[in-house]
């Protein structure tokens, strides 16, 4: 009885056993702790008891939250395993994991001072190659402002080479031979003779007979080439003695326009150091200047009663441009008339401002003409005091020995009177002097000498009489002299 009592009281009792059983879902924990070792087996076989599965299914159902439990357990365990090892071992590692942390921070903090260090060098160097290109960009930009007239000079006189070479090709041919003269004259002759015979046939004839003519029949051909010989030589001469001369004139004046150069350049660098701005080119203030178009015209007597009216500068030029296109032909033709009047005064104006420029172009060739026949003049006096010094060294013994040998010259003695040339020059330099006191003393020897050769021969006659004259009275007192000398002579 007591056993069917039981059975049928499960029913019953089901519904409750089941809310237990859900309950009994936190007993897992205690089913952890236990293996976990904080309970005893002995606790462990009571609850079992207590919680024994009535149907299979009650059974499966509990199994998979205690599978879970038990993966947590030994979670757990691991984890208090590995604390109670740190908490003995592993405080000196952490200590000396802190201490290698801080070192390598250490030992970042230096490298990265050592790196910006570097970038400051290079950031600095960067700097300086800047500031040198810059300097020589602006060094580029030298431009002298003087010129070199000496070299100018050769230029043009190798131009006028290139000329007389085109202009006139016998000046500087070399002279035929006097046999190439006869062959010349002769030629027809020995090839009428002779149709069939060929260049070297004809030459051997023409040497032969060449040899077989007596020397009163060469003598014609042979003076010929002697005349056109000292023709083209002195030609040559000529233009050696001048490039010469022009050497020596440009090799004096070398260190002149170096040295002007070099002060230049010195002023373009200290203006190039201080950062000082490019100079605008200047425009020529004789220029005149373009007319203003029509609606410029009508802008200009506009603005100003719109300005007057409180308005700003972009408004009123808004307006004006919007007034302009709105305007007929017949309110735009009297500003178009005014504009076109000043383009045509404009166009003379420019017309004779053009004139004057090819005026004054052509005044400054005629004044580099000028002074190139003065640099010529200057080049070949320098070339003769070349050939005096050189003279003067190759006789310095000699005129030592001479001078203490010579006698005391006579006081009393009259002077030789001087030249037309030198009268000439002594009133011309001092008109010069007068005329540019700047001038240098053989620029003006070269003015002279320029001046003396284009006078005509009437004009150089009255020179030379002023030196006849004089030459006339000197002869007379040497007479008188040399008779006072005699008769010194004769009393003692």
């Amino acid at each position: 009885m007591a056993s069917s009592a039981t059975i049928s009281d499960i029913p019953a009792t089901k519904k409750v056993k089941s809310k237990k059983t859900l309950k009994d879902k936190k007993s897992s924990t205690n089913e952890a702790n236990i293996l976990a070792g904080n309970q005893s087996s002995e606790v462990l076989m009571a609850e079992t008891v207590s919680v024994v599965p009535e149907t299979e299914k009650e059974n499966n159902v509990e199994k998979k939250p205690k599978a879970k439990a038990k993966a947590k357990a030994k979670q757990q365990q691991q984890e208090e395993v590995v604390a109670e090892k740190g908490s003995g071992d592993g405080g000196n590692s952490f200590e000396k994991q802190l201490q290698e942390m801080q070192e390598m921070m250490e030992k970042m903090k230096i490298e990265k001072e050592k790196t910006e260090e570097m970038l400051k060098e290079k950031d600095e160097m960067l700097k300086k190659k800047d500031e040198e290109i810059k300097k020589l960009h602006k060094l580029k930009e030298f431009k002298p402002t003087m010129t070199l007239p000496i070299i100018q000079s050769l230029k043009d006189k190798e131009i006028e080479k290139q000329d007389k070479k085109k202009k006139d090709p016998s000046e500087r041919k070399r002279p035929a031979s006097a046999y190439a003269l006869w062959c010349k004259d002769v030629y027809s002759e020995i090839k009428k003779e002779n149709p069939e015979a060929d260049f070297k046939e004809m030459s051997n004839l023409m040497g032969t007979k060449w040899k077989s003519l007596t020397t009163e029949e060469k003598k014609p051909y042979e003076e010929q080439y002697q005349a056109e010989k000292e023709a083209y030589l002195k030609v040559v001469s000529k233009e050696k003695r001048e490039s010469e001369a022009m050497k020596l004139l440009e090799d004096e004046q070398k260190q002149k326009t170096a040295m002007e150069l070099f002060d230049q350049y010195l002023q373009f660098v200290q203006e190039a150091d201080k950062g000082t701005k490019k100079s605008k080119k200047e425009k020529d203030p004789l220029k005149p200047k373009q007319p203003v178009g029509a609606f410029f015209l009508y802008s200009n007597e506009r603005r100003a009663a719109l300005l007057g009216e409180g308005r700003k500068l972009p408004e009123a030029s808004k307006v004006i441009g919007e007034e302009w296109k709105n305007m007929t032909e017949e309110q735009k033709r009297p500003y178009e008339e005014i504009a076109k009047v000043n383009k045509e005064k404009y166009q003379e104006e420019m017309n004779a401002y053009k004139q004057k420029k090819e005026e004054e172009t052509a005044n400054l060739k005629k004044e580099e003409e000028e002074l190139m026949k003065i640099h010529k003049v200057e080049a070949l006096q320098l070339l003769k005091k070349k050939e005096k010094t050189e003279n003067i060294i190759k006789k310095t013994k000699d005129l030592k020995k001479k001078q203490k040998e010579e006698k005391v010259v006579d006081p009393n003695k009259p002077k030789r009177p001087t030249s037309s040339y030198f009268m000439f020059s002594k009133e011309e330099r001092k008109n010069l002097l007068k005329e540019k006191p700047d001038l240098n003393n053989s620029t003006i020897t070269a003015l002279i000498s320029m001046k003396w050769k284009e006078l005509s021969e009437e004009e150089k006659k009255i020179w030379n009489e002023k030196a006849a004259e004089g030459m006339e009275a000197y002869k007379k007192e040497l007479e008188e002299y040399n008779k006072q000398q005699a008769e010194a002579t004769n009393q003692s």
